[in-house]
């Protein structure tokens, strides 16, 4: 964590320059990636990409009620950042001294502790104070220092509905929440992740011939429904899923939670083996589209029946999926 001290030991110099670029990255999209293959475009193989992200979201400190769902946890952001590109990702604590910064102070404070050559941002990029910077006074303030300032534009994805949208941390979460991770998808340059570990429940699944692996997880989740998914075991082995996401009103559940039933490339449930743990281990869900509503039905032997139909329905959209890819 960096919350505000000076860190000069990062300095970079002619041979080995620093590219860095400052945000927040949750999600670490498509619009992230544009600007951390920016930073490295500009310094080479050479040079040094550094990532400053603030976790917390500020609004946290400023307006808590205002604050953005995270995507993902930081952890995974980090890991994503640096899979991109990045050489060093330094996770800002957005302390209220930090957030009190003019937009000048800012510039000066990234310059004096990264001592970058360049410094990319978006085209919408706002720092300091009531977030007042903007990037033209991004390159006016760091060209008296001595650093230039590139600024990337927006990269724009078609949506299924035909629509065209900006890659935005915002318009992920409302994709996701609105269930249209397919969307989401294509916005963030994979599938929307849920990453977790498997934890008990219930059972109820087990006795309907339905098993389900509860997921523990600080993804975001999806609106309630049903949705096809990649899931990823702890080996690296993908298999199908089809997840329920919600309370489980047929069984009047109260709790929201994700469960995702995993079946073999025939539509057949995956079983675990006898020397796997059954909770505890690690899990990778990649949403790929959705199936459709959660609903109430009569019976528990009615809700088996939709299962089965669900499973063949997640069944076809995964494979959609694969079959998009080639």
């Amino acid at each position: 964590m960096h919350s505000g001290g000076l860190n000069l030991g990062m300095a970079g110099n002619e041979s080995n320059p620093i590219a860095l670029t400052v945000g927040n990255f949750d999600g670490v999209h498509n619009g992230h990636a544009a600007l951390v293959h920016r930073c490295r475009k500009v310094v080479g193989i050479d040079g040094k990409v550094v990532v400053l992200s603030f976790n917390p979201h500020p609004m946290m400190v400023l307006n808590p009620e205002q604050a953005p769902t995270p995507i993902e946890p930081i952890g995974v952001r980090v890991d994503r950042l640096k899979a991109m590109g990045a050489d060093e990702v330094v996770v800002l604590e957005p302390t209220p001294e930090l957030l009190a910064m003019s937009a000048q102070e800012f510039v000066d404070f990234v310059i004096d502790s990264y001592r970058p050559r360049v410094i990319v941002e978006g085209h919408d990029f706002r720092f300091g104070k009531r977030r007042a910077g903007t990037p033209t006074a991004l390159k006016e303030f760091a060209s008296l220092r001595g650093v230039e300032v590139q600024i990337v534009p927006g990269v724009e994805v078609a949506l299924t509905d035909q629509s065209i949208v900006k890659a935005s941390s915002t318009m992920t979460r409302w994709l996701i929440a609105h269930g249209r991770v397919r969307d989401a998808g294509f916005v963030l340059g994979r599938p929307h992740e849920l990453i977790g570990t498997v934890v008990q429940g219930a059972q109820l699944g087990r006795q309907i011939g339905f098993r389900t692996a509860n997921l523990k997880t600080d993804s975001m989740l999806p609106c309630d429904g049903v949705y096809g998914a990649v899931v990823m075991l702890p080996d690296g082995t993908e298999m199908g899923g089809a997840v329920n996401v919600g309370t489980r009103p047929t069984v009047n559940g109260t709790d929201r939670r994700a469960e995702v039933h995993v079946f073999d490339g025939d539509g057949h449930p995956w079983m675990p083996t006898d020397d796997f743990p059954e909770y505890g281990w690690a899990i990778t869900v990649k949403l790929i589209g959705w199936v459709r509503d959660q609903m109430k039905f009569a019976s528990v032997d009615v809700l088996s029946q939709q299962l089965g139909r669900d499973v063949m329905r997640a069944k076809g959209t995964v494979e959609s999926m694969l079959v998009a890819r080639v």
